[in-house]
């Protein structure tokens, strides 16, 4: 997945689409994409750049490479599809912005049934008043779920049920109450707290979640809490069930032992993949996620149609 050393150093911040017309960037697109599937790849990194202000800031190998990634395990970036994203991240120690690639749950959920060893696969959210019990020696779970479609959604979650059963009738329960799930993220996620940030910086000064949950914060503060955790945890917290479940227990197909390697990391020139998020010791801070889809910025559909047809002639050509 990555780029040569001779890309970075000819890389002083030349933008996406000209960067994506340079012989050896297109070498290295043929290689994993190739064909006319290349005109599609490039549509795609094209759109996830205009769409996302704060993609723009990184450099540019960093978000090829990422992209390349979802290509190879044939994953689409489209936040839309939700199965994975190119998040940007200050990285403080190179003194640059980079694009994480980070695996969606749906990814997940593509990749095990890619898999072919499933039979049944689900994860579920559990909400309050819904459990009766669950014994984890033998992982049965009793449960009384809402009826009512709009009131379970309404309703609080307090925990979280997975399970896979194989085709030869190997099966294999978890369940993870809240507090639990709060408890990991607040951990291995750099971007996200748990309880309030006191600084005397404003920049660093951070609500709890609790107050973040019930909207008890500066809209002006928006931008703190941009990370994944916070602008869709219970979708995090499934993808953390998946992620738990299926690399302890599961059968893990290539492509998925891949996915699980690059997830939550920059991808380095050499293809090496370094975890930006879940390293205790590392100086990178959250700045953005992906634009949601009701959040998109206008964009000029016939500028945006132009751009990307004459990269893809360049490329072609």
């Amino acid at each position: 997945m990555a780029v040569g050393n001779s890309l970075a150093k000819s890389q002083q911040k030349v933008g996406m689409t000209a960067y994506l017309t340079q012989d050896a960037v297109k070498n290295q697109i043929n290689k994993v994409v190739g064909g006319k599937n290349g005109t599609r790849f490039i549509s795609s990194i094209v759109s996830a750049v205009q769409t996302t202000p704060a993609l723009q800031e990184c450099t540019n190998q960093s978000i090829l490479s990422a992209a390349l990634l979802g290509e190879a395990l044939n994953l689409s970036p489209s936040p839309q599809l939700g199965q994975f994203y190119m998040v940007p991240f200050n990285n403080k120690n190179k003194g640059c912005k980079e694009a994480q690639f980070q695996l969606g749950y749906k990814g997940y959920i593509q990749l095990a049934i890619r898999s072919g060893y499933y039979k049944n696969l689900n994860v579920l959210a559990i909400k309050e008043g819904e459990l009766v019990r669950y014994d984890p020696l033998s992982e049965e779970i009793e449960v009384n779920l809402i009826e009512d479609d709009v009131l379970r959604e309404e309703a609080s979650t307090i925990g979280y049920y997975a399970m896979f059963e194989y085709k030869n009738g190997f099966r294999k329960t978890m369940y993870w109450s809240k507090k639990k799930m709060l408890v990991h993220a607040d951990k291995y996620s750099q971007a996200f707290h748990v309880n309030a940030v006191e600084s005397d910086n404003p920049k660093w000064q951070r609500v709890s979640f609790a107050d973040y949950e019930a909207g008890k914060y500066p809209k002006n503060d928006e931008w703190k809490y941009s990370s994944f955790w916070y602008k869709d945890f219970d979708g995090m917290a499934i993808k953390t069930m998946l992620r738990q479940l299926i690399s302890k227990w599961g059968i893990m197909s290539i492509e998925m032992q891949q996915a699980y390697d690059g997830d939550m990391a920059v991808i380095n020139e050499d293809g090496t993949a370094e975890y930006v998020d879940n390293d205790p010791d590392n100086t990178v801070d959250a700045e953005a996620t992906v634009t949601e889809a009701d959040e998109e910025p206008q964009r000029d559909q016939t500028v945006e149609a132009e751009t990307e047809e004459s990269v893809q002639q360049s490329f072609f050509n």
